[in-house]
């Protein structure tokens, strides 16, 4: 295969998963990195020798037009974007600056680029967009009513997406994701803050785990599932937007019960609750619909929740459990982790 994929957000969980996928599949990968960011590329590490990296940023029309002439890619992933929804409280305008308008550049800049190249473009939507729910499970028809910067951010990114598709017959498809993880998911985010700690009390690091509202719904997955439905659908002759979902939702407090279970201990015991880490307006429950996905994407997710929490606690366990004696018991105290990968 030889095609250019252009990745914005490589150093993300997305983008590193994406970034190795194209790849195995041949692709010339070419990764747009703040400069800012050059210092956090941990993700990626083990892949730099393969990629190519290309200084830019979401908030330079200049430098996005720039890279995408040079590389002239056949499909542009944009992942980038301030993505931890309780920091987009506190950054309101930076989040609709980079996570909005930056979808918007990155379009324009293919907009005025298109004399030269045909390109297909993946914008990362998300299901915060959904927000106070108008109906259960959503779907692809389903109104959007965001309830944080971030996702009104996103609305934003997604209808110019559209826009731009409808007024300048570009190919530019939107992934509506809904919550997937991984261990190299960011420690702000729940998940990882949950299976970390859950390592840190095993290690006798830590005693407690501190969290906000336990009773939040989520439809969760891996990520490295949902970062192949990306490149799927930029492989289809017409554009469209899709739900991509597991379908089930599960909530924090099972999402603690899972993990503190698989290491014989009770979530009860270990976890408080503090309002710091609550939404000024919370979103309780998102269930997607992943109907139109499976019929036109042949989308399934391959791992099950249980095992998404086995895959990131796993690795989280191995970071903090480093002394000689407690590492070589954890394959025995543990049977599961011989099961994993």
């Amino acid at each position: 295969m030889d095609k250019c994929a252009l990745i914005t957000g490589i150093t993300g969980q997305d983008g590193s998963y994406l970034a190795e996928y194209l790849l195995d599949l041949g692709y010339q990968v070419v990764g747009m990195i703040r400069r800012t960011s050059l210092n956090k590329m941990d993700r990626i590490d083990h892949i730099k020798d393969q990629i190519e990296i290309a200084s830019g940023d979401l908030n330079d029309q200049g430098s996005i037009t720039n890279i995408i002439n040079e590389y002239l890619p056949d499909e542009i992933y944009n992942l980038a974007a301030q993505s931890f929804v309780h920091a987009s409280w506190k950054a309101p305008i930076t989040t609709g600056d980079f996570t909005g308008l930056g979808a918007a550049r990155v379009l324009e800049a293919a907009r005025v680029l298109q004399d030269k190249k045909k390109f297909k473009i993946y914008q990362a939507s998300s299901s915060e967009m959904f927000g106070k729910v108008r109906e259960v499970p959503q779907n692809e028809d389903t109104p959007f009513y965001p309830r944080s910067p971030y996702g009104v951010a996103k609305v934003y990114a997604y209808w110019i997406s559209v826009n731009y598709r409808e007024s300048y017959d570009m190919f530019v498809a939107n992934g509506i994701m809904y919550n997937h993880e991984s261990p190299r998911r960011g420690i702000e985010f729940v998940t990882k803050k949950i299976t970390d700690g859950v390592a840190q009390i095993v290690a006798g690091k830590k005693e407690k785990l501190t969290l906000g509202n336990l009773d939040v719904e989520r439809d969760w997955g891996y990520s490295k599932d949902y970062v192949e439905t990306m490149h799927t659908m930029l492989q289809r002759d017409i554009p469209e937007d899709f739900v991509i979902c597991t379908g089930e939702t599960r909530s924090i407090r099972e999402f603690c019960d899972t993990a503190f279970s698989l290491v014989d201990l009770d979530y009860q015991k270990y976890v408080e609750t503090d309002p710091r880490f609550m939404r000024p307006a919370e979103v309780y429950s998102l269930l997607g619909d992943p109907t139109k996905a499976r019929e036109k994407l042949d989308w399934k997710p391959k791992t099950s929740f249980v095992d998404l929490v086995k895959i990131m606690l796993k690795e989280d366990l191995y970071v903090h459990c480093t002394d000689p004696d407690l590492e070589e018991q954890l394959g025995d105290r543990y049977p599961w982790l011989w099961d994993m990968k």
